[in-house]
């Protein structure tokens, strides 16, 4: 039954991905790049110094929402996880080095979308009368769309959601949390499982103030762990990274000799596998971040606008094409064990899922290499979970009220334990294909709003320091 279901979901997502996902996102990218003369390039140093000048590990409590940076934590939380290690290695094994170009297509484009979704995020929030923040795509969905329509795509919307995110999501999460803790130190799944599980429980039960704390601590610390670790092996490997760049680009449109495969099918494999892993990467048009961005306390949407573009910039341009860097300079150039592709088969003991361990192993030595990969996976994977069970919160509460916040919060806990111990590509494959499910509502929304995002830009003028600011 397992197996029929996979199939089935793996059909589904074929067409998800390669031809509906593609043409959304890159569409809704391009279209809100060029409506917003490029906000994400003309707006990058406000939202850099905004975001880069204002870092407290320890923010001041709020009253209800959160401050901009808290927000972007929060954020970056939900983005920066096993995608950017576990997801980016799977779409260079499947669709070779040259899916990270198209990755990088996703998330430049993706910048202008995001923009979007945090300025209507903002646009549209509802603050309840004790002081909490109820805001995210369901809202800018009924806003645009009214009557039946609206709230069928609303609920369409808040159930994939909540499925995707609250569940199915914190289920891969904890799975490669599980399993790369066992590669390095040999700790039974169900162990992990339900550690990560008692960690996530204080965090949901604890709500959005406590959320807040501990994200606004722990992605800075953990992006630079990361960076650090990375940037150590490129240096090692520093006369490859010529090569590894030349790689990226040479099989994004050529990518045959790499993966096999005629010409059409190879370009297609590396384009869908780009989108596909950098919509699990960045989330930019996905609709989960628009949950935190509506949080945000801040003067004017277009001011939490270009916050969340950095969002995007960090997950992809930083984090993710660290472990793209550190895996193909390792692994595919010089004598590493995929210098030939995968053409003619994957070599033995190589997955999606210890790649990074093989890449950093090669250079740290294989137990070190392994316990930092799985050390990382903990703290992004852990992240991710907390901020995603607090996206499919919002819209717990959206369908059923408060009442039924509580019930959610055992279940996600228990989800988060299953995932240690059940099967990885059942998980990753109903992830997908929700994940993309989300994006056909949130889509159709943002394009449906486009006067509030362009007016927005348009209402953004230069004062004397150089920062943007609404007239």
């Amino acid at each position: 039954m397992e197996a029929a279901l996979l199939k089935i979901v793996q059909t589904v997502n074929m067409y998800l991905s390669d031809y509906i996902l593609i043409i959304m996102l890159i569409g809704c990218g391009l279209f809100f790049s060029i409506k917003t003369k490029f906000v994400q390039v003309r707006c990058f140093k406000e939202g850099w110094n905004s975001v880069f000048g204002n870092i407290k590990l320890k923010g001041e409590k709020q009253n209800g929402g959160m401050s901009s940076f808290q927000a972007l934590t929060t954020a970056i939380a939900a983005q920066v996880g096993t995608g950017n290690i576990v997801g980016a290695c799977g779409a260079i094994l499947i669709g070779g080095p040259g899916a990270i170009f198209w990755m990088w297509v996703i998330a430049f484009f993706g910048m202008a979308t995001i923009y979007a979704e945090a300025v209507l995020a903002q646009e549209t929030r509802k603050v309840n009368a004790d002081g909490t923040v109820a805001g995210g795509p369901v809202y800018y969905i009924m806003h645009a769309f009214k009557g039946g329509f609206g709230k069928f795509l609303a609920g369409f919307f808040a159930i994939a959601t909540v499925l995707a995110l609250g569940f199915m999501g914190a289920m891969v999460q904890s799975n490669s949390i599980g399993e790369s803790m066992n590669t390095a130190f040999n700790i039974p799944t169900w162990v992990i499982g339900a550690i990560v599980a008692a960690l996530s429980a204080i965090v949901f039960i604890g709500g959005v103030q406590r959320l807040a704390s501990v994200t606004e601590k722990i992605v800075p610390l953990m992006a630079t762990f990361y960076i650090l670790g990375g940037l150590i092996v490129l240096i090692c490997r520093i006369k490859f990274i010529p090569e590894t760049f030349a790689l990226i680009f040479k099989y994004a449109f050529n990518p045959t000799a790499m993966i096999g495969g005629s010409i059409g099918f190879a370009i297609k494999q590396a384009i869908s596998q780009g989108a596909k892993r950098g919509l699990f990467s960045n989330e930019a048009g996905m609709g989960s971040t628009p949950h935190a961005h509506a949080q945000a306390k801040v003067k004017n949407p277009h001011e939490q606008g270009v916050v969340a573009m950095m969002g995007v910039f960090i997950d992809t341009f930083i984090v993710l094409t660290m472990t793209a860097l550190v895996v193909i300079s390792t692994l595919y150039v010089g004598d590493g064990v995929l210098a030939k592709g995968v053409a003619a088969g994957v070599p033995e003991g190589v997955a999606k899922t210890n790649m990074a361990q093989l890449a950093f192993g090669s250079v740290f030595g294989e137990g070190i290499g392994s316990g930092f990969v799985a050390i990382c996976l903990l703290f992004f994977a852990f992240s991710t979970i907390i901020g995603w069970n607090f996206f499919g919160r919002i819209n717990v509460e959206y369908i059923f009220g408060k009442k039924a916040v509580l019930p959610y919060s055992i279940i996600a806990i228990v989800f988060v334990f299953l995932g240690s111990i059940l099967s990885n590509d059942l998980v990753w494959e109903l992830t997908d294909m929700f994940n993309q499910l989300m994006v056909i509502p949130n889509v159709m929304a943002l394009l449906a709003l486009t006067g509030i995002v362009t007016a927005s830009v348009k209402n953004a003028g230069k004062s004397k320091d150089g920062r943007l600011e609404t007239k």
